[in-house]
């Protein structure tokens, strides 16, 4: 490596550098609103005008998810040897095409060309995934690209303003796909995202400045073992990806959930929901964006502050869907969801990241990205099977009770101030 002369706090300023965590950013935008504008707003109308059970639509996104959390840490670890650039692309590429796939198989199914509810099912099953075995490359290799990239100091900072890209994406997609949905089409913006997605991979690959590959981890050792190998059991990194999974099965009860709960409690069905639904994720989305713009930058909050906050402000959210029927009501809800998302990702994606040292950013990124997917892969059983089969009110009471005890297990293991791993090879910003 080379290293330059910029001070410290002056390298993650560079014009190339800025424009490049901006691609990193609407890339994740896009993985995002694709994700969930398929869980949240096209798969629910669509399995009920397609005849299907509500419990195939989780059951296609649980399996996606499983290959994302079997397959993140992979991609991480894959980072560090390939370069962060070509598994951003790779990602993005994998996203693209299982969007079309799904898009097309969704297509014949609604024209009648496919009938059969258990090929549809398969359909779309084997389209979602693709998705989670090579589009879940983006993620880990954006957010170890940004930490190689930062001083400690900033990288709070620096991984919020990246990961709001995907949370912002997550709550916006679904607004977006609705609009769409309801001038266009049900299946307009999944090919507009496909479209995206195949752009930013190819500006990825040939506009992301990586002149200086990522450094890698130690060799092995005596015992045969890397320095990164059994990573996730580290008492730096383990409580994080606690934090991490828990959030991901709340998140994932109410994203799966809530387009039910609109179309039961305002009485409406098929695509007429997404009339409702997309001014709904458009207030969530605004409350991301408020936590990105507003709050971290003003505010200068701790990982742990942003982790308890986060969870107490989704419980809110999850606990004011159960009483109402009220449409102003569920929309406050959304609102109060975005933002603790937008508060409660960064703080254990860049806790995550200052906890170790630079030769294990792609590692811990890649468990910190599994981790998000890995509570994807039961919610659909707390969420559209226990709406259907329990109660109604059963997965947001349940959510919401678990994000108490999330920002009391915050409040308790994670120290007032962030904790930062030695490491003698800072300052990152040697990176070009």
């Amino acid at each position: 490596m080379v290293a330059t002369t910029s001070p410290p706090d002056q390298g993650q300023d560079r014009p190339d550098r800025r424009g490049a965590f901006r691609l990193l950013f609407f890339a994740l935008l896009a993985v995002g609103a694709g994700n969930t504008m398929l869980v949240s707003a096209i798969l629910p109308p669509l399995s009920r005008d397609l005849g299907l059970p509500d419990w195939m639509a989780g059951a296609i996104f649980s399996l996606s998810a499983t290959m994302w959390a079997i397959t993140s840490s992979f991609w991480g670890r894959k980072s560090n040897d390939w370069g962060r650039r070509r598994v951003a692309a790779l990602g993005m590429l994998g996203f693209s095409v299982s969007m079309l796939l799904f898009g097309t198989f969704a297509a014949l199914a609604i024209s009648g060309h496919i009938k059969s509810a258990i090929v549809i099912f398969v359909c779309l099953l084997c389209s979602r995934t693709l998705f989670g075995l090579f589009g879940s490359g983006t993620n880990p290799a954006a957010q170890a690209y940004v930490a190689d990239r930062t001083s400690r100091d900033k990288r709070t900072e620096e991984i919020a303003s990246l990961t709001s890209g995907f949370s912002f994406g997550a709550v916006a997609g679904p607004a977006f796909a609705a609009a769409a949905g309801a001038v266009f089409g049900l299946l307009t913006s999944v090919f507009m995202i496909s479209a995206i997605a195949a752009v930013l991979s190819l500006l990825i690959f040939t506009r992301l400045p990586e002149q200086t590959p990522p450094k890698r981890e130690v060799g092995f050792k005596r015992s045969g073992k890397r320095e990164g190998d059994g990573l996730w059991r580290d008492p730096r990194v383990l409580p994080y990806l606690v934090f991490a999974v828990s959030l991901s099965i709340v998140t994932g009860v109410l994203t799966q959930t809530f387009a039910f709960a609109i179309m039961d409690k305002i009485d409406v069905d098929g695509a007429d929901a997404m009339q409702f639904t997309g001014p709904a994720y458009t207030v969530g989305a605004a409350g991301t964006l408020i936590s990105q713009l507003v709050i971290i930058p003003r505010l200068k909050m701790t990982n742990r502050e942003l982790m308890v906050s986060g969870a107490l402000i989704l419980s809110l959210g999850a606990f004011l869907i159960v009483p109402t029927r009220e449409f102003a009501v569920l929309v406050l809800a959304q609102f109060f969801v975005g933002i603790g998302q937008g508060l409660a990702r960064p703080g254990f994606s860049s806790g995550a990241s200052l906890s170790v040292g630079s030769s294990l950013q792609g590692n811990v990124a890649g468990l910190v990205i599994s981790a998000n997917g890995m509570g994807f892969i039961v919610s659909p059983l707390f969420g559209p099977w226990t709406y259907q089969n329990v109660h109604p009110f059963a997965p947001f009471i349940g959510a919401g009770v678990m994000l108490l005890v999330m920002a009391v297990f915050a409040r308790k293991v994670f120290p007032a101030s962030q904790v930062v791993a030695d490491d003698p090879d800072e300052p990152p910003e040697m990176y070009d």
